[in-house]
């Protein structure tokens, strides 16, 4: 049996934290990777879809991509022949800059899925988990970050509905929430992490009824981070990246802050003429 798949999305798609060379903590230049180096969950699924059948597999995500730059630019590199299976999972770029628009990215995202399912593809997608839990970032700034993240999960929800496919729910797999899942960054999975991603589409697809020989592996090569690199990492990297994503954030934050401590403003009667 032959299988096309073309997988869509951001720098996790592209597979960064799960380096080819085993190392765990250098992700320097991984916003500008156009996939050279990096392996990742997508490319885990599809070797091990070869074992039980003919696959050709085109990864077109790319490194920060938001949801228009897929319906842009992906989509249309992915040609206009049938398609097997496709990932389309993005969002997160989305949620975590300042020009966050909901109605842009349901409208990116419902039509790269009519448009993959019009080709015949069973769509691969997700449902985000709650990010700044695994930031550890103050809950000033968590609260909102999760608002923008839920509204995405709304339109995946929408987006399956319509089109079906496999969906995984995130915040079900508590491994998620495990600082082993996760590369240096804590935003991109680690090795683990890939893997775990890999097999559960895996299992899934098994499910539908699609033979699979050799599910993806769970063990790892490499090992997770370090305390002590994680603290390195958090000085050199991190808390520039935090700074400049709470500029994002903040002021939005700060607003939505306002708006729930102030009172509900009171009942306004209409007076009546007697």
């Amino acid at each position: 049996m032959s299988l096309h798949y073309v997988a869509l999305g951001d720098s996790t798609t592209v597979g960064v934290g799960d380096p080819m060379n085993g190392s765990t903590t250098d992700l320097a230049g991984a916003g500008a990777c156009s996939g050279e180096g990096w392996r990742g969950w997508a490319a885990l699924l599809a070797d091990s879809l070869g074992s039980s059948h003919r696959v050709t597999f085109a990864n077109f995500a790319t490194s920060g991509a938001t949801a228009p730059i897929v319906a842009a630019d992906q989509l249309p590199s992915t040609g206009t022949g049938p398609i097997d299976l496709a990932s389309l999972i993005v969002g997160v770029n989305d949620a975590m800059r300042s020009g966050f628009d909901a109605v842009q990215i349901h409208d990116s995202l419902l039509y790269c899925a009519e448009q993959l399912t019009a080709r015949g593809a069973l769509l691969l997608t997700v449902r985000f988990h709650d990010h700044g839990q695994v930031f550890g970032l103050p809950s000033w700034l968590r609260r909102p970050l999760w608002h923008r993240i839920e509204q995405v999960n709304a339109i995946y929800d929408e987006l399956y509905a319509r089109y079906g496919g496999i969906r995984l729910d995130l915040a079900d797999y508590p491994e998620v929430y495990q600082r082993d899942f996760w590369s240096i960054d804590r935003l991109h999975p680690g090795e683990r992490g890939h893997r775990h991603l890999a097999r559960a589409f895996a299992d899934a697809l098994a499910g539908r009824g699609l033979p699979i020989a050799n599910p993806p592996a769970l063990d790892c090569a490499g090992q997770p981070p370090t305390r002590w690199a994680d603290a390195a990492w958090l000085l050199r990297e991190g808390a520039p990246w935090l700074g400049r994503r709470a500029g994002d954030l903040a002021p939005w934050a700060a607003r939505m802050a306002l708006s729930q401590l102030r009172p509900p403003p009171a009942d306004v009667r209409i007076p009546t003429s007697s």
